[in-house]
């Protein structure tokens, strides 16, 4: 299974950035997907989930409204789209599959792919 991250780099508070993840060797539709981040010197958290068939999205509470989270099924596929950014949001991005939409620990997920990193400068 790999999950290959894309799309991360250097942006200015308030703007936008579109994370693409590319997923091969599982079954897609049958997974949830979700990311996570890591901020430097933190541990990885939770950032939003999205069900196998797309129809169900999850969010950490700092990131509703201003990140979005969707699924191409067709092309195994899955995006994150932050907007309105922040310097908080500062971090490694990492694509994963599970389970369950509703799944916030990182145990509950099974495939990770390599993170990209996003930094946001004031």
């Amino acid at each position: 299974v790999q999950l290959q991250a894309s799309g991360g780099g250097s942006v200015q508070a308030g703007d936008s950035l579109r994370l693409s993840c590319a997923a091969s060797g599982l079954t897609f539709s049958g997974y949830a997907m979700g990311w996570f981040r890591q901020a430097p010197g933190k541990g990885r958290k939770f950032v939003a989930a999205i069900s196998s068939s797309g129809g169900t999205t999850n969010y950490e509470d700092s990131v509703k409204g201003r990140f979005t989270v969707s699924r191409d099924n067709a092309k195994n596929a899955v995006y994150l789209q932050m907007n309105s950014l922040k310097p908080e949001d500062t971090a490694v991005y990492s694509c994963v599959a599970g389970t369950s939409v509703w799944a916030i620990r990182q145990s509950d997920y099974t495939y990770w792919g390599q993170g990209t990193q996003v930094t946001v400068s004031s």
